[in-house]
């Protein structure tokens, strides 16, 4: 079995989808199977995402599924942009970080709190060719993400930010970054602000990538802001609105984080599921066997649930209803599912699942920091536990 093999018994389009999202589901679920598939053991060894697979995503309007049309995006829906991050992830999660990164958390910034003038520079770029980074995290705020330590200094209509991010997805391959700063250290997390900053700003660079345990075409890398000089312009939202812009988005995030981890749940099952019918042990399929059988049915029944959740919270978001609890039991409980679903699959190949030749390896790998980016496990149960106590 190729390493790579296209998953085949992903399951169909839900009654409750609409034509258009039914379409958008089956059109990326190709793409996925025939443009992303071939590269993924690749593209995880190199630690590097294929350009050729970048330049598809933006030909398909993936990068900028809720752009409006008038600045060159598909218009469509928020769960749209979920429906697409499943699918891609089923066959590589580590491109579905890229998908998620740019639709979920900075377009939907970009919307959000951007002005016209800044919609109408950076939209169209992040529609077209232009991959945006979201860097909040550093070395000492990691779940306490308002201890940054990152300063920005008001100098005529400049400010001069300093200081390093860390942990920041999809940095090696982005164009435009939204950074989180602080221009009054006093004021505590009322003074941290965000700002848009591009690439080729003097005083930014990009600095080492890590070498991660998975998802290893996704870059993760430190930057570093040195008198880094950025307009006043480029300010998102308000000075001392970065607290607000940060909750909000990261809430979002997260539902985007429990797609990516449904669609490798997914995947993982499919890939167990043909194994199953395929070998063959005391002359019958592995799959005739009710241990087998048994793991198979609750592996499915765990993604039925997670997927159920997941779709549930997005809606809500659509829908402006309230998610915050939905999200962050969502994103807590499919994490975990991820990691039971990857890991039995693994144990159903075997000593194959055990080696790079096969898929499953490479997802159980990915399936690990579910449970740790965009909001730890322990940080959705503190969000719980203040919903429903």
């Amino acid at each position: 079995m190729d390493a790579i093999a296209n998953p085949t018994a992903l399951p169909a389009p839900l009654s409750n989808l609409t034509p258009e999202e039914q379409l958008l589901q089956e059109t990326v679920r190709r793409f996925a199977r025939n443009k992303i598939a071939p590269l993924v053991r690749e593209m995880d060894e190199a630690q590097k995402m294929s350009p050729a697979i970048i330049s598809q995503l933006f030909e398909l309007g993936l990068m900028g599924i809720e752009i409006p049309q008038e600045y060159g995006g598909v218009g469509a829906s928020f769960f749209s942009s979920i429906l697409a991050v499943e699918e891609v992830s089923a066959v590589d999660p580590a491109v579905g970080v890229l998908v998620d990164v740019q639709n979920t958390l900075t377009v939907n910034a970009l919307l959000r709190w951007g002005n016209h003038d800044q919609k109408q520079r950076y939209l169209p770029r992040m529609a077209t060719d232009t991959i945006c980074s979201y860097a909040l995290s550093e070395a000492g705020s990691g779940s306490d993400a308002f201890a940054l330590t990152a300063t920005a200094r008001a100098d005529g209509e400049d400010y001069v930010l300093n200081g390093r991010k860390l942990w920041i997805s999809n940095a090696a391959e982005a164009g435009l970054f939204i950074v989180f700063a602080n221009i009054n250290p006093g004021a505590g997390y009322k003074g941290i602000t965000a700002f848009l900053v591009e690439r080729s700003t003097p005083g930014f660079s990009v600095g080492k990538k890590e070498d991660k345990l998975g998802i290893r075409a996704s870059s993760t890398c430190e930057l570093l802001l040195d008198d880094c000089r950025v307009p006043a312009a480029n300010i998102l939202g308000e000075p001392g609105m970065g607290y607000k812009i940060a909750i909000e988005t990261l809430n979002e995030g997260r539902i985007g984080i429990a797609a990516q981890l449904l669609g490798l749940a997914t995947g993982a099952w499919t890939h167990a599921l043909r194994y199953s019918q395929e070998r063959r042990q005391f002359g019958k399929p592995i799959s005739e066997f009710q241990a087998v059988r048994f793991a198979l049915a609750e592996m499915a029944t765990e993604i039925e649930a997670s997927r159920l959740m997941v779709y549930n919270t997005a809606r809500r978001k659509q829908s402006g209803l309230p998610f915050l609890k939905e999200a962050a039991m969502t994103k807590y409980f499919v994490s975990r599912v991820a990691e039971r679903v990857a890991s039995k699959a693994v144990e159903i190949f075997g000593g194959y699942g055990f080696v790079k030749d096969y898929p499953v390896e490479k997802l159980y790998r990915d399936a690990k920091i579910g449970s740790i980016y965009e909001g730890t496990s322990n940080m959705q149960l503190a969000t719980i536990a203040k919903q429903v106590l």
